[in-house]
């Protein structure tokens, strides 16, 4: 017989073995338990294992000590034979827990389905299954375990039981249950003053017993209060219920019904550039399927309309989504083993750490209720299937809607395959009458015929006459969205019945396909898409072939660069790409300061295959990599200058394409020395430290630089082969692990650096290899050594003309100052720094330049004065979206605020920057200056305040969701703590 174990977090840790209590009287190995629970099912690693039991100043030998609590919880349990249900894995270890064994795993199902019931209004239904689920808590959870070492776990599982708490809440009041609800409500928010949720349902109480005069008063007194405590107004939900209560309106929405929208978020879904067109059965069936199922994978062929689809019912669903809805467009993904971190952008997730992206993935979406749009999944659709599976087990509240021509064959999918759109009728389309009641207009083909039409040929009418040749048209192009939009560009020149006259001879494939043939849409669409073709002129069809080495979109620069020559003029790209325009063969973006130009996917792979067929694929595929390469020099040599972030973003919104280049050039050992050069220069600029891509950024130098014998051995002529790009290029790959934490890794690379030295004509002394020695000097062993290197590193870079690399050595040299220093040297160099900065004219270095100021007023002047400079960079690197400096300045921020003695303000700080390093990834450990800094900050804070103190404010900072901006916005003149809208207790702003 099976030992059965149950577990139980939602309160103090308890153990049942077989119905019994187990004992485990070690605090250590009680942590180790609860902290594999959290993750029940999933692999914990051993880092992260060693951080909750250690926090970040572990002990000499952690893992082997580790491994001794791990032998000891499995003594306790009475573990059988091989160790279930605490196993070991590769990377970590997880603990094993049977369906309904864990009061989490209980809680989480029955909340999802009592919220699934709520949504469906079966109130009474879903009221006894959230009661149920609530009564699960036994108290705070973890209540008997260091709070300060599981602040996020219990942060976010308390989170959970409020949201749970509002929903049984709402079924109360649907169920007419008001006047039970008042007395909970009052007490509730005492507790959580500032949980608008809360407010809204107790005006709703209150105006359903008839008390519509205390509901008023009810709004008024939330927004006095978010007003003194936050700066803003009442959300939308709010605002909407006190509008009707003014009207006194018989009937009340449900509160949840007018809740906040979901934030604004990078990778929130595209705005509609054209009309949505019938689609009705589909999108409710959608619908239906997402309120049902995990996983829904819309499939059918190219040009269906399954991405429209797709996004009109993600956009209609939001509001049932807390944490949004996310897209993420596989189009452009030439590289599988890149697809995680496709996923990881959409998400806008910035993890800059060596583990596993899926990894980061998945912590990031355990506990949020979230809608995944993952969309042209066919060209990856074995990884996207893994990955979908795991994020599936991880994260309950996901919900994953796929578009694919095939399905992904992973457990629990729900396939739809996506129809054309109706067509006319038999008899209909001979009604010769053209009113508004017309049945030729139930068709949505017809309909989508007429809506593109007025757009692109404005005299075109549906007439008595030409009414037979529009159903004809729609009938023969089987209701396929492209081939029906791509008629009405046409309409523009011919008529109807011209165009269906035109079909008989030159576009057979067009004609209504026999049933016995298999790929009936694929070769459906392939006639769609021939008929397109032959529309064009020859030179749009050349410009048309040689567009499709894109990725994610280009410019006219790079079409100009890239495709011109044999028969395409360079000054006729431009008139050729407003023609393929015109024909909607390519997409036009010009929200920008330059246009930006696309191909449907469909589109872009005809183009590779005509493309192919001409044999111009390798020829194209050489200069797209050489125009990526020349951007990626340019950017290299003048990064450090006034145009520094318009480069940053220029690259960050050309990484499709560098990524493309990038994989073809790994490909090739004749064109490695050109992927290494990219590779190099996109880190020489920052370019992944600005874009949060860290990780990528050291993938592509691991793969080229591996490359044999392109890179190694590359002809001595070859400017771009000498050991010196491999000296550079090994020394940004350390450079990057060294930004990671990733120390063991660093010095690897180190050591590979100095031995590709030897054949430099510097030696060891190149500026590239003494600027990482320096860097490794200061960052890992914290050695004021460090400083006469670094300096070193900056005059050698400086005489070879190097400015943004003297310019970042400079910046480190000011940095070692800072910390190791007296203050007559770190004066000098931060002024040197400064005045460098604000010469290049480069807004990036700027800000660094102002952090580089409140640092060394911070560590050798007075405290509060390096306040105002901190917060000052933290603002201005938020206004140019880097995403990289924003993880030291609230850090340095923490310790500055804490050195001024405000230590309830300094913990908040501290808790929202170890927020944003689990979000990057970010090792503070390995970065030893700073960890040592972090060490003294976080000491005076604790010496001041007690433990609970300390732990509720760090717990607010790291569950703030706007830290930035308090950060570097003083709210009062005094500094006094303001609170934040999801937690309701008392945050102290920055």
């Amino acid at each position: 017989m099976s030992t059965r174990y149950e577990f139980r977090v939602l309160g103090p840790l308890e153990v049942l073995r077989d119905g019994r209590p187990v004992r485990i009287d070690a605090a250590k190995v009680r942590l180790l338990l609860a902290v594999l629970l959290a993750d029940a099912n999933q692999v914990v690693t051993v880092e992260t294992l060693v951080t909750r039991l250690w926090g970040e100043e572990p002990p000499g030998r952690a893992r082997n000590t580790l491994q001794n609590y791990v032998l000891r919880l499995r003594r306790a349990l009475g573990c059988p034979a091989g160790g279930a249900p605490v196993r070991t894995r590769p990377h970590g270890y997880l603990i094993e827990t049977e369906p309904g064994a864990l009061d989490l795993h209980r809680f989480t199902a029955l909340v999802r389905q009592g919220r699934t019931a709520l949504e469906e209004g079966a109130a009474a239904r879903a009221a006894p299954l959230l009661r149920e689920a609530l009564s699960l808590w036994r108290g705070d959870p973890l209540s008997d375990l260091p709070t300060h070492l599981l602040q996020g776990v219990v942060a976010a599982l308390n989170e959970r039981r409020l949201d749970a708490l509002e929903s049984r809440i709402d079924a109360d009041l649907a169920l007419g249950r008001a006047a039970d609800v008042l007395p909970e409500l009052r007490g509730l928010i005492e507790e959580y003053p500032l949980r608008e949720h809360f407010w809204a349902q107790r005006m709703l109480a209150l105006f359903r017993c008839g008390r519509q005069g205390e509901a008023l008063e009810s709004y008024r007194e939330v927004t006095a209060l978010l007003a003194d405590e936050l700066g803003v107004p009442p959300g939308a939900g709010l605002r909407q219920i006190h509008h009707r209560l003014l009207a006194s309106a018989p009937v009340l929405d449900d509160v949840r019904d007018v809740g906040a929208t979901p934030p604004q978020r990078d990778g929130d879904l595209p705005v509609e550039m054209t009309t949505f067109v019938g689609r009705g059965p589909q999108l409710a069936e959608v619908r239906r399927l997402l309120g049902e199922a995990r996983l829904v994978t819309l499939t059918g062929v190219g040009g269906v309309g399954k991405t429209r689809l797709a996004l009109r019912v993600a956009a209609e669903a939001a509001p049932s989504f807390a944490d949004g809805v996310r897209l993420a467009d596989l189009a452009p993904l030439s590289d599988a083993d890149l697809l995680d971190r496709a996923v990881s952008e959409a998400l806008g997730l910035r993890d800059q750490s060596a583990r596993p992206v899926a990894d980061a993935i998945v912590s990031h979406l355990r506990d949020r209720r979230l809608l995944l749009v993952l969309d042209n999944c066919e060209h990856v659709v074995e990884h996207v299937a893994a990955l979908v599976l795991r994020l599936a087990r991880a994260a309950p509240g996901l919900r994953v809607l796929a578009t694919s021509r095939q399905r992904l064959g992973t457990p629990g999918e729900h396939v739809l395959t996506v129809p054309s759109l109706t067509l006319p009728t038999a008899h209909g389309h001979r009604d010769r009458t053209a009113a508004a009641d017309d049945p030729l207009l139930h068709s949505e083909a017809v309909r989508l015929l007429l809506d593109r039409a007025a757009g692109s040929a404005p005299a075109f009418r549906l007439t008595a006459r030409n009414r037979e040749a529009v159903a004809q048209l729609c009938l023969r192009l089987d209701g396929i969205p492209l081939a029906i939009e791509l008629a009405a560009v046409r309409l523009r020149a011919m008529t109807a019945e011209q165009i269906v006259e035109r079909l008989d001879d030159r576009f057979r494939l067009l004609s209504m396909p026999q049933p016995r043939t298999s790929a009936r849409y694929h070769h459906t669409l392939r006639g769609v898409v021939d008929w397109s073709y032959d529309l064009c002129t020859e030179g749009e069809r050349r410009l048309w072939n040689r567009l499709s080495v894109f990725s994610g979109g280009f410019d006219l620069e790079a079409a100009e660069a890239v495709c011109a020559g044999e028969g395409v003029a360079r000054e006729d790209v431009l008139d050729l790409l407003a023609g393929l325009v015109d024909k909607s063969i390519v997409t036009v973006n010009s929200s920008g300061d330059r246009a930006r130009y696309g191909l449907l996917e469909t589109i872009r792979q005809y183009g590779q295959q005509r493309l192919r067929e001409e044999a111009g694929t390798a020829r194209l595929r050489v200069r797209h990599s050489e125009f990526y390469r020349l951007t990626a020099v340019r950017a290299g040599q003048t990064w450090c200058g006034p145009r520094e972030v318009d480069w940053l973003i220029r690259l960050r919104t050309e990484l499709p394409n560098l990524r493309t280049a990038l994989d073809h050039c790994a490909s090739r050992d004749d064109l490695a020395v050109a992927g290494v050069e990219i590779a190099v220069n996109l880190a020489r600029t920052r370019c992944w430290f600005f874009s949060s891509t860290l990780g990528e950024g050291r993938h592509w130098l691991e793969r080229l630089l591996a490359t044999e014998p392109g890179v190694r051995d590359a002809p001595a002529g070859a400017a771009s082969g000498t050991p010196a790009l491999i000296a550079g290029a090994l020394a940004m790959k350390a450079w990057i692990a060294l930004c990671q934490g990733d120390n063991p890794a660093a010095g690897t690379f180190l050591a590979e650096c100095r031995a590709v030295a030897r054949e430099l004509p510097d030696g060891p002394s190149a500026a590239s290899v003494t600027y990482i020695e320096g860097a490794h000097a200061m960052l890992v062993r914290g050695d004021p050594a460090s400083s006469s290197l670094l300096a070193e590193a900056r005059e050698r870079f400086r005489a070879s003309g190097q400015a943004g690399d003297a310019h970042m050595a400079t910046m480190l040299w000011a940095m070692a100052e800072a910390f190791f220093g007296t203050r007559t040297s770190a004066s000098a160099a931060r002024d040197v720094y400064a005045a460098e900065a604000e010469a290049s004219g480069a807004e990036w270095a700027r800000t660094w330049a102002q952090w580089c100021t409140g640092l060394v007023e911070l560590r050798h002047g007075e405290a509060g004065r390096a306040l105002a400079p901190l917060r000052q960079a933290l603002a201005r690197q938020q206004a140019i979206g880097d995403r990289w400096g924003p993880v030291w300045g609230l850090e340095t921020l923490a310790w500055a605020v804490a050195a001024t003695g405000d230590c309830t303000r300094a913990a908040w700080l501290l808790g929202a920057a170890h927020r944003m390093r689990q979000d990057t990834g970010v090792a503070l450990i390995g970065l030893r200056p700073f960890h040592e800094a972090h060490l003294t900050a976080e000491r005076r804070v604790r010496s001041s305040l007690d433990a609970a103190q300390y732990t509720a404010a760090w717990s607010r900072g790291a569950a703030a969701e706007d830290a930035l901006r308090q950060a570097h916005q003083e709210r009062t003149s005094r500094g006094e703590p303001t609170r934040t809208r999801t937690g309701g207790s008392p945050t102290p702003t920055a």
